[in-house]
């Protein structure tokens, strides 16, 4: 079984896209939405659409590691409230689960609900941080076998940095980037411009490189 694991705060606007995006799976799945205390209607939209909702607190790393805790599936699948895959994704992650076997994970192509060029132009610079560098984006969602996982110790209940952090456990060679696209939304960058909030990735994932705390980055972040 597949268990897809989606944290939420306050994500109504792009949940209900997300979650109709998984209701053609061929294959025995759960989906579990892990609520970080919205105020928002995004709990009620998810049940109604048929997941699961449980409550924890508040931060990525945390909400993705209680909801791995509370699943059944012998696979996990962990992606952002606003990110629908798009694409072969369903024959994709079957061919993986089935062939790969449970000492690598997988995650998906970025790409972003922008015709700018400036959106393309970051899809291609991930697309390469992800082949060279094995640093993937979380939006691009991470698929792994819950074998691997609880021998990686899990995601670390950190307030950010969270997908960082995992996949640098999971190491570049264990990593692969499958070809179906995880369609985010751009409306962070267009609304702080895509060269500055690249900038300001960049410069907050410098931080955490030099040992800098989370939590203070995260406050500097926001």
């Amino acid at each position: 079984m597949l268990s897809i694991v989606i944290p939420v705060f306050n994500a109504a606007e792009g949940l209900a896209a997300t979650l109709a995006s998984l209701q053609s799976l061929d294959m025995e799945t759960e989906i579990l939405v892990v609520d970080g205390g919205s105020t928002d209607e995004g709990p009620e939209i998810a049940r109604s659409l048929g997941a699961a909702v449980i409550t924890a607190e508040l931060g990525r790393g945390r909400q993705l590691r209680a909801g791995a805790g509370k699943t059944a599936g012998e696979w996990l699948l962990f992606l952002h409230a606003d990110t629908r895959l798009t694409g072969p994704w369903e024959s994709q992650v079957a061919e993986f689960m089935n062939v790969e076997g449970d000492d690598c994970a997988a995650v998906f192509r970025l790409g972003l609900d922008d015709e700018a060029p400036q959106a393309r132009r970051l899809e291609r610079m991930v697309g390469w941080r992800t082949r060279r560098l094995g640093l993937p984006y979380g939006d691009q969602g991470l698929l792994i076998s819950r074998k691997f996982y609880d021998e990686l110790g899990g995601f670390r209940p950190m307030i950010m940095f969270e997908d960082v952090d995992m996949v640098r456990r999971i190491g570049r060679r264990r990593l692969k980037m499958l070809g179906a696209q995880a369609l985010t939304s751009a409306i962070r960058y267009r609304r702080d411009g895509y060269l500055a909030r690249a900038l300001r990735n960049n410069f907050c994932l410098a931080l955490y490189f030099l040992g800098i705390p989370p939590t203070v980055i995260e406050r500097l972040y926001r």
